[in-house]
């Protein structure tokens, strides 16, 4: 698969040195239990312009990266959401549905504060399906293909990265059930996947201004920004910095992400800008009970990313 962008010589190093690192720091997280791809943007940058590229030139510009276990499938928990933020800009785009105030709420609250309820309505308002009961043969094969319209959305746009994702589930806090459940297949096989590659690509898209359209990936990333002020992290204990890689950088570094967190993993995907540095993308995914309770992991990462770009050239 020829990624969207080119391995690196030095990031190679600097990116087996982190994880090595990690391993180090962290000797129980296995080899097996983490992902990362991360992607440095040289001058002249192509994200965060307002616009300032078309989409043919933001895609031909040539942006360097790292990536481990990239194209490994992984359930994502809440970075998922960052896919229904596009494809509910694309939908009001096209006309597909209608904007309102109680959609810009959940969409709001889906991104800033992960609510779990907001996104159920989003994907309800996606695909034209509810929640409820369980359905006879015929009425639940209609509601699965109706639930299938983002993943249908996002193979249309024939990235590479995307072909092996799946996003047609709800997240939930207890869990699903009645149709829900059901959708899911007995043995939990059609959970929603996906992969750091995969995360990456939408969110150098967002950043680059390119999703669905400049003013609309201007207000996701509007979403997508998180204050690194001590006194806003402790009011909000569900900060989405603390315990993630926003926790790794300097508090005058900005920093525009989507977490991830259950009992069984963490992740989280940042773009980072460090005061007269290079700004890069960093995705790093987690598994395993252990490390999805352990707030120093990404934040460690995240630390090892800030001082490599320090030193590249």
């Amino acid at each position: 698969m020829i990624a969207f962008f080119r391995k690196d010589e030095q990031l190679d190093a600097f990116g087996t040195g982190v994880l090595e690192a990690t391993w180090k720091q962290f000797p129980n997280l296995a080899a097996s239990q983490i992902a990362m791809t991360w992607i440095v943007y040289d001058p002249p940058v192509p994200v965060n312009t307002g616009g300032a590229l078309s989409p043919e030139a933001f895609w031909q510009h040539p942006v360097r990266g790292f990536s481990y276990r990239g194209d490994q499938r992984i359930y994502p928990a809440s970075v998922v959401k960052l896919f229904y933020l596009v494809a509910a800009h694309e939908w009001m785009e096209k006309g597909m549905i209608q904007p309102s105030a109680e959609l810009d709420r959940a969409i709001r609250d889906m991104i800033v504060d992960s609510s779990n309820d907001a996104t159920g309505l989003v994907v309800d308002v996606l695909t034209g399906t509810t929640g409820g009961p369980e359905l006879p043969p015929g009425p639940f094969e209609t509601w699965k293909t109706q639930r299938h319209i983002v993943n249908r959305y996002f193979q249309s746009l024939g990235w590479p990265e995307l072909e092996h994702i799946n996003v047609n589930q709800k997240t939930w806090c207890d869990g699903p059930y009645g149709r829900e459940r059901a959708a899911l297949g007995e043995m939990m096989e059609n959970r929603n996947m996906l992969t750091t590659n995969a995360a990456a690509r939408l969110t150098h898209s967002i950043i680059g201004g390119v999703a669905v359209s400049s003013p609309r990936s201007q207000a996701m990333m509007d979403l997508m920004k998180r204050s690194l002020d001590p006194a806003d992290l402790e009011a909000d204990p569900e900060n989405q910095v603390t315990g993630f890689l926003g926790a790794g950088v300097p508090l005058d570094a900005g920093v525009w992400s989507k977490a991830g967190l259950t009992s069984q993993v963490r992740h989280d995907a940042a773009y980072i800008e460090l005061p007269d540095r290079q700004p890069y993308l960093l995705v790093v995914f987690t598994e395993g009970k252990d490390h999805s309770q352990n707030e120093a992991i990404l934040p460690f990462v995240s630390q090892q990313i800030a001082a490599s770009v320090e030193r590249l050239s």
